[in-house]
Formats: C-alpha cells, structure tokens, sequence
C-alpha cells in the first residue's frame, strides 16, 4: 500500500515539475519567436504595421507565434505525461 502511495506522490511532482518547467518553456519560446520573426523580416516592422491596422501582417504574425507555441506545449505536454507514467510503474 505505501509502494502504490509513494507512487501516486512521484507522479504529482512530477506533474507540478513538468508544469512549471513547460510554463517556463512556453513563456520563453513566446520571447524567442518574435524575436526570430522580427530578425527574419528585417524590413518590415510588425509591431508599426499592426498598429496602422494592417490586418495581414496581423494574422501572419499571429499564425506563426501560435503554431510555434502550439508545437512547443505539445511537446511539454508529452514530457510531463511520460514522466507521470514513468513515476506509476
């Protein structure tokens, strides 16, 4: 009985770990994807753009951050469930 006590214990700080791990992750790779989009379009300045209301330049900028922090969260998300499973075996 404690075996399986101890075990549920693991996974719950493995989980509050891997959540506050992933959090940090996400919240960098915000940072560090409008950083590279802002390098890759040296002539364009988006945040100017998006404050004129050009609304392309809005929504590029937005599907690419999103879909860079969606992959990012699956990958965390994969992270923290293999390490919960790994703590109940």
């Amino acid at each position: 009985m404690t075996e399986t006590v101890s075990n549920i214990g693991w996974s719950m700080v493995f989980a509050v770990v891997g959540g506050l791990v992933g959090m940090a992750l996400i919240l960098f790779s915000s940072v560090v994807v409008t950083r590279l989009v802002c390098r890759l379009t040296p002539n364009i300045d988006e945040e100017k753009e998006i404050a004129r209301g050009n609304r392309a330049v809005a929504e590029y900028y937005s599907m690419v951050v999103a879909a860079c922090i969606l992959g990012v969260s699956i990958v965390v998300a994969a992270a923290v469930l293999g390490g919960i499973i790994s703590a109940l075996h």
